[in-house]
């Protein structure tokens, strides 16, 4: 869904929630493929078994790509991402977890080099079932002002 919105229309505190999204083997063999890391954490569940998770562990960033991607369900056409900070995977992700994301504007501010944009730092959060987060992450965006 398309929602335009002017800097001056984002408001700290404000929050969403996406849908969710069970994880699974094919994303783990696709992940692998397109980023190359085979290492056993991810693919061999033999050597796993003996491990403290007892269970192959998701791809931290595959788990960045899919939690970050189902927040892609509303886009702001006056907005652009600058980059992602304070990246942590706090818990592991599991074949069969099921993650959804919660964003929450924590802060709103000029933007130094680009006076006719505003700065958000919108705090990214991705939960699993039990309630647990299992990524943490800073949004750092660029909108444009309505008054430039």
């Amino acid at each position: 869904m398309e929602r335009p919105r002017h800097f001056e229309d984002i408001k700290v505190g404000e929050e969403r929630r996406t849908y969710g999204r069970t994880i699974t083997e094919t994303d783990f063999v696709v992940h692998a493929g397109h980023t190359g890391d085979f290492f056993p954490h991810h693919m061999d569940t033999e050597f796993m078994k003996d491990h403290p998770f007892g269970q192959r562990i998701a791809h931290g960033t595959m788990t960045f790509a899919i939690g970050i991607g189902l927040s892609a369900s509303e886009i702001n056409p006056l907005s652009f991402t600058y980059g992602y900070e304070r990246l942590r995977f706090p818990k592991p992700v599991f074949i069969g977890d099921t993650i959804h994301t919660v964003l929450t504007i924590a802060r709103c501010e000029d933007d130094p080099k680009r006076p006719g944009h505003g700065r958000v730092i919108e705090e990214v959060r991705v939960w699993n079932q039990r309630e647990e987060v299992v990524m943490a992450c800073d949004h750092v965006y660029l909108v444009e002002r309505r008054e430039k």
